[in-house]
């Protein structure tokens, strides 16, 4: 009898209708404080969500999947990064300057890169591929080698000579690297020859195409008519058809012997000598004295010297390179 107070909390009515009975009881389905309450894990008074339809968890595992197949972007490299040379080093190494004085070019709008006017600085090039001019003239990024050689006379015009004779590749201290001659002069003629490992500049300077002047100063005996300039730019008849100056004129003159300029376009063998001699004037010696754009200068016989980047530029102008 004793027992009946101490029953109702914890007897079995208890699980129907106590204080810890029927709340309990559902307690185990998430609701009470030692099912799914804070100690258990679940939210504070929280009731759970709707559940999403299929046909929303399979949109967003597609779109998932899309975003995961989707190909990455592939970002520009950081300026570190970037291949080549900074377009001042390169045009410094090139001998247009010091590094300052190369950025002061770019300032000033003066360098292009493949047709681009450059303003900016810290661009990267590739010398051995991107063009880059600097007042319109191309310069020799490259590895690419450029001669003016003043000939003597006697040596014959080739890089070898399988008899023994003195020869251009005679005068060439850098051996390692091919050499082409751009045209020929005679043995017995002297002046400027170019030598180059351009081979599609040393084509074109040769090619009738591009018709680049060459200039001679011939030593020959008077007297000579007042009409021998006209005749010569009119035309001499030859046995490989006609031969034509461009330039005449005479240079000195002291009693019958007399120094006249030629200038022509034209790369026959002989040209000069066979058009004054058949004009009735033999010659005694020749000197070529330009090629193009590229003059002899007091550049001493026998003398080579690496041409500057201007005249390789004024070269390659001539030629459309």
């Amino acid at each position: 009898m004793g027992g009946g107070p101490k029953a109702g909390p914890k007897g079995s009515q208890g699980s129907q209708g106590g204080p810890r009975g029927s709340q309990g009881s559902q307690g185990s389905q998430g609701g009470g404080p030692k099912g799914g309450g804070p100690k258990g894990g679940g939210g504070r008074g929280r009731k759970p969500g709707p559940a999403r339809p299929r046909e929303y968890e399979a949109q967003i595992e597609e779109r998932n999947r899309a975003r995961h197949d989707k190909p990455r972007v592939k970002m520009p490299k950081t300026f570190g990064e970037q291949e080549g040379e900074r377009l001042q080093k390169v045009l410094a190494r090139a001998g247009m300057g010091s590094r300052r004085a190369c950025e002061e070019l770019i300032d000033q709008a003066r360098v292009e890169v493949n047709g681009k006017v450059v303003t900016e600085q810290g661009l990267r090039v590739d010398p051995e591929k991107d063009e880059i001019k600097v007042d319109g003239l191309t310069v020799a990024t490259q590895s690419y080698l450029f001669f003016a050689l003043n000939k003597p006379a006697g040596v014959v015009s080739t890089m070898e000579d399988p008899d023994g004779r003195q020869c251009l590749g005679d005068y060439v201290t850098n051996r390692e690297t091919r050499l082409f001659h751009v045209g020929r002069l005679d043995t017995e003629t002297e002046g400027i020859i170019l030598l180059t490992n351009h081979g599609e500049l040393a084509h074109r300077l040769t090619h009738p195409r591009y018709g680049v002047r060459k200039t001679y100063l011939a030593a020959i005996q008077g007297p000579l008519p007042r009409d021998l300039g006209k005749r010569l730019k009119s035309g001499i008849e030859l046995e490989d058809g006609y031969a034509r100056a461009d330039h005449f004129r005479v240079v000195q003159n002291t009693g019958k012997n007399y120094l006249v300029e030629v200038s022509l376009h034209e790369g026959r063998k002989h040209i000069v000598r066979r058009m004054l001699a058949e004009a009735g004037f033999p010659v005694d010696k020749l000197v070529r004295t330009a090629f193009g754009p590229i003059a002899l200068g007091d550049q001493k016989s026998g003398w080579l010297r690496r041409l500057t980047n201007t005249e390789v530029g004024m070269l390659m102008r001539e030629v459309e390179l």
